[in-house]
């Protein structure tokens, strides 16, 4: 799924200054492969030292700590535990920190100033820019049975007409409407393309997230179904809609949804998936993350003793334990795993049971102990409804060979007698085109949507919606 390389932090800091006051607002942007994130550092001045707050306002993230902090003699040192990670610099007579964030062996730029820094604008050729050549229209409609309000944007043709439409179901993690990723809007310029085909779209913010109200990160894929669910139903309220023509395209994790909401409902005409899962969620994450690591030049001895330790934390997960004896468990794994770590790869005593937590916490939640143990086969069995299932070439995230004949088995012992299976050349698991397929390269590539990809899609959904 996708593989959100983004981090979140936040300092509850103590520092030790002999000289400068360094209380106040501080400002920076972390350079990532592909991304850049804004941090906004918030010092106190306390009787010990000082204590702060880190803001990354590019991931609406606010009071995430960090515990060891060090300033003397200009030399600044943040100690990370929860992320593994320090950051080192040193203050220069132009009052800015130049420095180093360092995570898990490798390294980023990190400077930190007074002065309100805005990201440079990265040019997306293919976003498109007002005034649009349809009618737009922002919509709100309710998930009854969750008492949470969806907000998203409808989209026509023309503003009168009746239509065939598509619900565009986004990828893993808290997503807006556009599915924006590292500059890019690949929703919105999907959006766009089908709408200036002759097909109404809506997209809408995920539960939660911008403006849709629920508790995203109590969810799984199953709760997340029942809001494409009350799109649905809120598109057939709509006369400019086609009822018998109404389409879901899911990408990543919304390719998992589409099949479990089209296996269960008679209102859906088609389904597209946009390298949508067609293994279990184990298989593709154990998959994924060996792909990932070798792009990222990781040996394959480590890789395999990371497999290993993954295989335990599946299996305590898969066994439905109640949530404390599910973390009891999880941390004699990360513990003992840990301990077998060479001794200048182990972490020091006072960092590491705040490491182990946080690694703890990142996978025992609904979501993750749901889609490690989800057989989406199961639904695609169900579905009888035409299939257009698309992955990229290049995929590391979603390994396309294996994830299309997956879709086409379960789809064809159901007895589906539509189904298309494309496997497109040179593309990534957001359907760029791309040279490695590595996520690091998603935010360097200008282009947000393959054109190949894109007339795909419509050329497919107008042949099944006329």
């Amino acid at each position: 799924m996708k593989n959100t390389l983004l981090f979140t932090f936040l300092l509850l800091i103590s520092f030790s200054a002999k000289a400068q006051d360094i209380s106040g607002q501080w400002n920076g942007i972390l350079k990532l492969p592909g991304a850049q994130i804004r941090l906004v550092a918030n010092l106190v001045k306390t009787d010990g030292g000082y204590s702060g707050t880190l803001d990354s306002p590019d991931q609406g993230a606010k009071g995430i700590p960090v515990n060891a902090v060090a300033f003397e003699n200009s030399n600044l040192k943040l100690a990370m535990a929860s992320l593994n990670a320090e950051y080192t610099a040193v203050l220069g007579a132009d009052n800015t920190f130049k420095g180093t964030f360092k995570q898990n062996g490798m390294t980023f730029p990190l400077d930190l100033s007074r002065k309100v820094i805005e990201k440079v604008r990265v040019v997306r050729p293919q976003e498109p820019v007002k005034p649009y050549p349809y009618y737009s229209e922002d919509v709100k409609f309710d998930n009854t049975k969750d008492k949470i309000s969806l907000a998203g944007t409808l989209t026509l043709p023309a503003k009168e007409g009746n239509y065939p439409a598509v619900i565009l179901i986004t990828g893993s993690g808290p997503q807006d409407r556009d599915e924006a990723i590292m500059d890019h809007k690949p929703f919105l310029v999907l959006a766009d393309h089908l709408t200036r085909n002759g097909i109404a779209v809506l997209r809408y913010d995920d539960r939660g997230t911008a403006q849709s109200t629920g508790d995203f990160n109590a969810a799984t894929s199953k709760e997340l179904a029942s809001d494409v669910e009350s799109a649905v139903a809120y598109l057939k309220t709509r006369k400019e809609i086609n009822a018998r023509k109404i389409g879901l395209v899911g990408h990543s994790e919304g390719g998992l949804i589409a099949p479990m909401v089209a296996a269960d409902s008679k209102d859906i005409a088609f389904i597209v998936l946009l390298a949508g899962p067609g293994l279990p969620g184990d298989e593709i994450l154990t998959r994924q993350r060996r792909l990932i690591g070798r792009a990222n030049g990781i040996s394959d001895g480590d890789l395999d003793k990371t497999e290993e330790m993954n295989k335990e934390i599946y299996s305590v997960l898969k066994q439905q334990s109640s949530l404390t004896e599910t973390k009891a468990k999880l941390k004699v794994i990360f513990e003992e795993n840990h301990n077998k770590a060479p001794v200048e790869q182990q972490l020091p005593a006072e960092q590491r049971e705040a490491v182990i937590s946080q690694m703890i916490n990142s996978v025992a939640t609904p979501w993750y102990q749901f889609f490690i143990t989800y057989d989406p086969t199961l639904a695609l069995e169900k579905v009888q409804c035409p299939v257009l299932a698309l992955n990229g070439e290049k995929d590391l995230q979603v390994p396309p060979k294996e994830d299309l004949e997956g879709i086409k088995r379960a789809l064809e012992k159901g007895g589906n007698k539509n189904v298309t299976v494309k496997e497109l050349p040179g593309l990534n698991h957001l359907f760029q085109e791309c040279t490695t397929g590595s996520p690091a390269e998603y935010g360097k590539i200008e282009q947000t949507f393959s054109p190949t990809a894109l007339v795909e899609i419509s050329d497919w959904v107008k042949n099944i919606a006329k």
